[in-house]
């Protein structure tokens, strides 16, 4: 059964992987993120619009390894149209899931996301994983360029 599982997940990382959500970039009224990993060469580059505390609209562009742009893809979906405590929350989340930890997922469905709990198993790919979890953290901390 785990066997069936693990090809499960990974049918669901590869088709975000060649099939990502999300990707392209938000022109009006967004903040950009710039994050790398020089470790493997991954680049995310993150558009995210938040309007009133909560995420409007989130995109991504970049060039990495399966694990970091399916990340990506997944990410985008999830966190758009929650609030920025929310969406932070599901980093918390994530990231305690990477690291192989017990994570409280009662409150949030992971869906797709959970395709990468095997990440865990791969210490030098959690950074892969993570790389626009922390571009999208470091993007709800900034203020939005449009308000005044």
């Amino acid at each position: 059964m785990s066997s069936n599982l693990d090809q499960l997940y990974r049918q669901v990382i590869m088709d975000h992987y060649k099939n990502p959500r999300n990707k392209g970039e938000i022109t009006d009224g967004s903040v950009t993120i710039n994050m790398n990993n020089p470790t493997c060469g991954d680049r995310i580059q993150l558009h995210l619009k938040v309007e009133d505390g909560k995420i409007e609209q989130a995109k991504f562009d970049g060039e990495g390894c399966s694990i970091s742009l399916a990340s990506a893809s997944m990410m985008t979906q999830a966190v758009k149209g929650l609030s920025v405590e929310d969406a932070t929350k599901l980093a918390t989340i994530f990231y305690q899931m990477m690291l192989g930890n017990e994570y409280d997922a009662e409150n949030f469905d992971l869906g797709d996301i959970e395709a990468l709990q095997g990440v865990s198993k791969f210490p030098a790919r959690i950074k892969c994983a993570t790389l626009a979890w922390k571009a999208m953290e470091q993007g709800v901390g900034k203020k939005d360029d449009s308000e005044e």
